[in-house]
């Protein structure tokens, strides 16, 4: 049996938490890209997602970052949960808008994982900053021994 690459590990994770996630496709967000303690994801800003202001609602926006944080910190094949996150809004969200969500990891020490998750626009510009703290608890994604 051959070992499975840290890109397949990670690229096996997403495809066993997209097999049982609803709310990513619900809410219009598609995985762009995957890697080891990344992950890249990104929608389409829509009516039904505007506050009173006719801007993207800033839960919408943590939403987005949350899911790319969700499926950094999950890469690993192990199963990760978040213990806390906290997030900035610096630009709203427009209607129509495509955002995007780049998470990094910029530590992971024992069970304990600290992700960076910046929220940008189709121009650019940063939306928000999110920075999530992840933990791991018993679980993996997928039985690595069948390759």
């Amino acid at each position: 049996m051959t070992e499975l690459s840290a890109q397949e590990i990670a690229e096996r994770s997403a495809a066993s938490m997209q097999a049982r996630d609803k709310t990513t496709p619900a809410m219009g967000i598609t995985l762009e890209s995957i890697g080891p303690g990344s992950a890249t994801m990104s929608m389409v800003v829509r009516d039904d997602q505007l506050n009173g202001h006719g801007i993207c609602h800033g839960g919408i926006i943590f939403t987005l970052a949350d899911c790319a944080f969700a499926y950094a910190c999950n890469s690993y094949n192990q199963t990760a949960l978040a213990q806390h996150n906290v997030i900035s809004y610096i630009s709203p969200g427009q209607p129509g808008e495509r955002l995007t969500a780049t998470a990094s990891e910029v530590s992971k020490t024992g069970r304990n994982g600290i992700y960076d998750v910046r929220v940008t626009g189709e121009d650019g510009r940063a939306i928000a900053e999110f920075r999530g703290f992840s933990r791991v608890i018993k679980g993996t994604h997928f039985d690595e021994s069948k390759g």
